[in-house]
């Protein structure tokens, strides 16, 4: 497991496989173990698959009194990749994940060599309300988080791993932290920067995603974007709910557009 020191923060991640590479971004409030059924299928089909945690999530961490908000985030992606020597990149990102792809993808289109969106963020819809008890979660009572998560998210031993970081005093303290660090208005104007930069776009949403509504989410990011939209059976968390279905078609993807 790689750890990197950046600007005001420490980030872990994983990095398998040879290929085109290809950066794999969490949402809230997962960690990177979403993806890790989804790498080694990537893997399988020549990709290079990088996983972060990104910066207060899972096993990263700021330094005191840092921000963690996704515009921060954005930027030490770009210092990760820039430390991998990589300078084109597909990105994949889910849920407020795709808000750091997004606003990269807005500052630097030229480093994009695709995006796919999984059950993901536009404009300011970020599905704030499902997440406004965590951010109101009284600190004192952090511990009490962890197991309020898993009856919400559901009990499959994928979710509970994905989120074992969490557990705790201080895990239930950064995921409060990090819920109260989301902003919505960081993705509320870059529309035009993300349809300027005509970067080959895909859309995938789980058919039960009762978070973020497949019609008043995904089909106006998926017209922003000039991107297909497929609807996958599952939920919101895609990656842990229909892993192969999801692999084949960003990796589909990704061989479709790894020359240009």
């Amino acid at each position: 497991m790689p750890s990197l020191e950046l600007t005001n923060a420490v980030m872990e991640f994983d990095d398998a496989g040879a290929g085109s590479p290809v950066l794999l971004l969490h949402g809230f409030p997962a960690t990177r173990y979403l993806w890790s059924q989804v790498i080694p299928l990537l893997v399988g089909r020549g990709m290079r698959a990088i996983a972060p945690d990104l910066v207060g999530y899972g096993s990263s961490a700021p330094r005191p009194g840092m921000r963690i908000d996704m515009a921060s985030q954005a930027g030490w992606m770009w210092e990760l990749l820039d430390a991998l020597e990589l300078q084109r990149i597909f990105l994949v990102a889910h849920d407020v994940g795709s808000a750091v792809a997004q606003l990269m993808v807005a500052a630097s289109p030229a480093r994009a060599r695709g995006l796919v969106i999984l059950d993901g963020v536009y404009e300011t819809e970020w599905a704030m309300d499902a997440i406004e008890s965590i951010r109101q979660w009284d600190t004192a009572e952090a511990h009490r988080l962890f197991p309020v998560l898993l009856r919400r998210l559901g009990k499959s031993q994928h979710l509970r791993e994905m989120l074992a970081a969490y557990a705790g005093d201080a895990g239930g303290r950064r995921l409060i932290e990090a819920a109260r660090d989301l902003e919505p208005g960081q993705t509320a104007a870059i529309g035009q920067s993300l349809r300027a930069s005509r970067i080959p776009s895909l859309v995938l949403w789980g058919r039960d995603d009762r978070y973020l509504d497949v019609d008043a989410v995904a089909r106006p990011l998926a017209q922003l974007l000039s991107a297909p939209l497929a609807i996958l059976a599952g939920g919101h968390f895609t990656p842990s709910d229909c892993p192969k279905e999801l692999s084949d078609a960003v990796c589909d993807f990704i061989v479709a557009h790894a020359g240009e």
